[in-house]
């Protein structure tokens, strides 16, 4: 079994102040300062992740294999959904499931929607999407590579149920990014 974080407490500390300053300020870019190292074909930001915001009331799904599964219940306890559908953070390390069938809350508990962490190959700030909305001063540009091509019409329609809805963290090697759905994409 590969180790989780080298402190638990302090890494996971860490790591959840980097969500939460990309919660807050969409599509700029963080490092995750002391990530594990998972096994493949999980990255490290997104295995930090998921140590960081699972628990054993949050169940997970993840499509990185049963390496990478029991590493995650060993280090986070965390049950692990039959479906995406069914969890409340998903993990792609491959193609994403579409958001809309993702958990999406409801108006009274929009709390309850899923939160995609999807690994992608590259997160470059300064060209890419126009990122706007709350968090964002003017704009804010983002290049993420290795996105499916029908992710900004996703998303569109994900932006358009709020606030129920999928929040997105992006990864890539010890790197993150984050869109809350409250976050309007444009293309170029």
């Amino acid at each position: 079994m590969r180790a989780g974080f080298a402190d638990p407490v302090l890494d996971a500390q860490a790591c959840f102040r980097a969500v939460l300053e990309a919660m807050a300020r969409p599509g700029r870019v963080h490092r995750v300062a002391a990530p594990p190292e998972p096994p493949a074909p999980l990255a490290a930001a997104a295995a930090a992740v998921l140590l960081t915001l699972a628990d054993a009331d949050t169940p997970a799904w993840l499509d990185a294999g049963a390496g990478a599964e029991a590493w995650l219940r060993f280090h986070a306890g965390c049950p692990l959904a039959a479906s995406p559908a069914q969890a409340g953070f998903v993990l792609a390390c491959g193609a994403p499931p579409r958001l809309a069938a993702l958990a999406q809350g409801t108006e009274e508990e929009p709390h309850r929607s899923a939160t995609l962490i999807l690994q992608v190959k590259a997160l470059e700030p300064g060209a890419g999407w126009r990122l706007t909305g709350p968090g964002i001063e003017r704009e804010h540009r983002l290049l993420v590579e290795g996105m499916p091509p029908d992710f900004p019409a996703q998303w569109a329609a994900n932006r358009a149920g709020f606030p129920c809805g999928v929040d997105v963290i992006l990864c890539a090697g010890d790197r993150l990014a984050a869109l809350p759905r409250t976050t309007a994409l444009e293309i170029g």
